[in-house]
Order: structure tokens, then C-alpha cells, then sequence
């Protein structure tokens, strides 16, 4: 199936010192949104894939703009892959890619690694595995999601997804159902009675839409700012050189697939939600780590012979330079949404994922005391 779309992206996982993704130990508040995404995999869905990369960061900014009771809302995304031969019969055919983390370079660069192969796709067995693996917070107040797309019937598989659906009630966690195809084809084979199960959601996505990448008159400011953004990151850590490669390989894989893409981007990381504590010195100060505590081979070299007052002086300033690219940044992103909005009636794409999955986010989030701008 060619060209559907689909979007996801992250939050409330800690960080080891020197870069390791660890177990949350964040204590729940009720500003979080918990957004698993299970993609099919099989040979059908190269289309899937491809709208998964284009729209990651769409997503993600949509997210970052909304509160709950006042707060910047926390926005944690996992993501697994099914229905793929190349995965382990022996697990289902299915794969835990990320789990719930802040590491959106991580994400887009799962992504780009993603191929599709066969087709095996058991809905109730990745919903399972998605429940019993990932930290749900348990706190009521989190507005907690699964959004699954695929193009098989629901009920394949030995994991019945009619259980699967119910537990997920019972965690209070509500599924929503994506069919790749026409819409009563999927009420046949079973995908609205899965997201019934749990007061979900069932649409149908036309996949052979082709997105409209609407052009913006900020585009070329945005992604020099995004340029200039990378120059206020200091990589520490055994692994914060690589990570840091790995950050201008990320934008150089959006801008291939449209300028527009590698913008909302930049957008990302003019946000709170693109955070990199993990290598970042900045964002890991922010964090309370104490730059003087972290050992000098560990420092990039232009601060490996400064002094303790140097390297603070340092590190404050670049965390000053990112401040104001990012004002700027955002300054110029309401002006650009502005622009589309007033563009939307002649590119109305409501029959795209990312349109779908953002007007049920808002609106079951909404119950939970979410708004958003």
C-alpha cells in the first residue's frame, strides 16, 4: 500500500549521566500523554513507513502546544513494528522498537532503519505485548492511547484481540483502530469492534493520498535557524559525539524528504520536547547535572583545559544562544502555521493520518482536562 501516513514521538524517560536511556523514575503528574503507535510491517505497507518519517515531526509539534491545568504537557511515545516475517515467529511476528522515551533523534533514526517484509500481522498479539511491556503510568488523570494501522483482519493471530482490547480498557488505556483500506472492509474484518472494546476510535485512510507539502515563505529562515540551532549543543559522554553525528544525520534524512519536513523539524527542536540531556551538556545542566562533576575525558576537547568557572561561563552561554534561536524559532513558527491556515481550504487533507490521529488525540485528551492551541 502506498503513501498513508502515520506520526508519533516522545517522553518522561531518564537518562543515565553519560547517555544511556534508563527506567523512568519520574514520579506521575496528570500533564502526561502516553502515545504508543504499532505499525505494520509486511510487504504492504511501504507507504506506511514512508508517512511515518514525513510526519513525525508534524506530530510532535502538535503535541508540544497543548497544557493540562496550566502545564506543558509531557509527551512519551513507543513504537513497535508487526506483521514482518523477518521478525521471530517464536515472539508473534512482533518487535519492541523504542519504548517510551524523549529521544526523538532516536525515533526518526528507528524509522529510516525500518523495512517491510511478508506478512504475518496479528493485532491482538502486538496489543498485548504493548500492554505488558511498556511503563503505563497509572495514574488516571494521563490521557494513555494506542493508535495500530494495518490492513489484515484484526483477528489474526492466537492473542484474541477481543481480551486484549479489555485489558486495555481496564488500564484505562484506549485503542484506536487504523484500517488501510475502505471502511466497511475494515468494520468486517473486526477493526472498529477493536477500537469499540475500549471507547476507541476506527477510521479508514485513503493510502494512495498524496501529501501536500504546503511551501511557506519562512521555510528557508526556519531551517538556517535549525542549522545554526546544532552549533549550541556540546556533546559529552563516551557517546556524545556519535549522538551529536546523529543529530545532523536526522536533519539531513528529513530535508530529503521535503523541505517542508526538515522545517517542522527545526519547529521540534524549537520546542521543550526535543530534549538530549543524555550528550547535550546544556540540556543536561538544565537537568541539574553538575557540569564540574563530569570527568575531563569525557568534555569535547575545546573544554577539556578550561577551568571550572570557564567551563560554567561556557556552558551558559551556548544555553543563552539556543534561548534566542529558539524565540526566534518559535516567533516565526506562529507566523508560518498562520500562513497553511489560511492555505487549508485549498489543500484540505482531512483523510490523511496525521489529520485523523491529531482531531482524536484532542479529543480524548480533552477528557482528561488536556487543551491545545
Amino acid at each position: 500500500m502506498r503513501q498513508l501516513v502515520i506520526g508519533l514521538i516522545s517522553f518522561l524517560i531518564s537518562f543515565s549521566l553519560f547517555g544511556d536511556v534508563a527506567k523512568s523514575s519520574s514520579k506521575p503528574t496528570n500533564s502526561n500523554i502516553q502515545l504508543a503507535i504499532l505499525l505494520d510491517t509486511s510487504n504492504s505497507m511501504d507507504g506506511l513507513i514512508d508517512q511515518a518519517k514525513t510526519q513525525l515531526w508534524k506530530i510532535v509539534n502538535e503535541m508540544s502546544r497543548s497544557k493540562c491545568n496550566g502545564r506543558k504537557t509531557n509527551l512519551s511515545v513507543a513504537l513497535y513494528e508487526y506483521g514482518n516475517d523477518g521478525l521471530s515467529a517464536m515472539e508473534g511476528y512482533v518487535r519492541l522498537i523504542t519504548p517510551f522515551t524523549n529521544d526523538l533523534d532516536k525515533i526518526s533514526e528507528e524509522l529510516f532503519s525500518l523495512r517491510t517484509n511478508g506478512g504475518s500481522e496479528y493485532c491482538g498479539t502486538v496489543i498485548y505485548e504493548a500492554l505488558r511491556d511498556l511503563n503505563w503510568n497509572k495514574d488516571d488523570n494521563n490521557y494513555k492511547v494506542i493508535f495500530i494501522a494495518g490492513n489484515e483482519p484484526f483477528n489474526q493471530g492466537e492473542k484474541d484481540f477481543k481480551d486484549a482490547c479489555k485489558s486495555a480498557r481496564n488500564k484505562d488505556i484506549i485503542v484506536n483502530t487504523i484500517f488501510c483500506g475502505n471502511y466497511n472492509e475494515g468494520v468486517q474484518t473486526f477493526w472498529k469492534q477493536g477500537a469499540d472494546l475500549t471507547d476507541g476510535k476506527y477510521l479508514n485512510i485513503d493510502s494512495d493520498c498524496n501529501i501536500v507539502h504546503i511551501i511557506t515563505p519562512y521555510d528557508d529562515r526556519l531551517i538556517l535557524l535549525g542549522q545554526k540551532l546544532n552549533s549550541t549543543y556540546i556533546a559529552y559522554g563516551y557517546e556524545g559525539e556519535a549522538l551529536k553525528q546523529r543529530q545532523a544525520e536526522q536533519d539531513e534524512n528529513a530535508g530529503k524528504l521535503a523541505p517542508s519536513v526538515l522545517t517542522e523539524r527545526t519547529i521540534t527542536k524549537g520546542s521543550g520536547q526535543y530534549k538530549n540531556e543524555s550528550w547535550d551538556l546544556v540540556d543536561a545542566e538544565a537537568e541539574g547535572v553538575n557540569v564540574e562533576d563530569i570527568p575531563k575525558d569525557q568534555l569535547p576537547k575545546e573544554m577539556q583545559n578550561m577551568t571550572k568557572e570557564e567551563r560554567k561561563e561556557y556552558v551558559d552561554q551556548k544555553a543563552k544562544e539556543r534561548e534566542n534561536i529558539q524565540k526566534e524559532i518559535n516567533k516565526l513558527d506562529q507566523q508560518r502555521r498562520d500562513y497553511i491556515a489560511n492555505q487549508s481550504a485549498e489543500n484540505n487533507q482531512d483523510n490523511t493520518l496525521d489529520a485523523a490521529m491529531l482531531k482524536i488525540i484532542r479529543e480524548q485528551a480533552s477528557n482528561k482536562n488536556f487543551e491545545f492551541e
